[in-house]
């Protein structure tokens, strides 16, 4: 009940925002989305919170490692961002970037504490993410930075199970050397 009278509070604040400030909120996640690092690097100079998220939880570094752009991403983290930030959804900006396939982008986070095996509540890992969509760059990756290949989900699936499931053709190969090599 506390919950609802303080969603309603933080709406009417939402609602209460002046159309400048909408604007400019929607041009900063605007040079997010689009890779506008000059930008945005500028105005988090100038003191934009590097950790502003969405109506959806979607923090800054979590749009721009869902669409690939590493300079932002570099702006962000150079600035503070927090690499465990997950959405409202539990999902974190490792899980965003490999789900997109991108490699540097993945690299970058864990360079900047991003944790491997990290997850949100239902458990699913980078890995997971990677394997299933048969990201076998990201799979190699995540396995050398000591990503766990025998994890497993909510759901009691490990990496393997996601792959297989999804019909990956190349990372459960990846991913059974490495649970042997263990």
């Amino acid at each position: 009940m506390a919950g609802d009278a303080e969603k309603g509070g933080a709406e009417k604040k939402v609602h209460e925002l002046d159309a400048d400030t909408l604007a400019f909120v929607g041009k900063v996640f605007h040079y997010t989305r689009s890779g506008s690092a000059p930008e945005l690097t500028d105005l988090l100079d100038q003191g934009l919170p590097p950790n502003l998220r969405n109506e959806k939880g979607d923090s800054l570094l979590m749009l721009a490692s869902y669409h690939g752009h590493a300079d932002v991403c570099r702006a962000l983290l150079d600035h503070g961002a927090d690499p465990e930030l997950a959405n409202d959804r539990g999902q974190t900006p490792l899980a965003g970037a490999a789900f997109k396939g991108d490699a540097e982008v993945v690299r970058l986070l864990l360079d900047h504490g991003a944790k491997v095996d990290g997850c949100g509540p239902d458990g699913r890992t980078a890995l997971m993410v990677a394997a299933m969509f048969n990201r076998a760059d990201i799979v190699e990756l995540l396995l050398e930075r000591g990503a766990d290949p025998t994890a497993r989900d909510a759901g009691g699936n490990s990496a393997i199970d996601a792959a297989n499931v999804m019909g990956a053709t190349d990372t459960p190969e990846l991913l059974l050397r490495a649970v042997q090599a263990r």
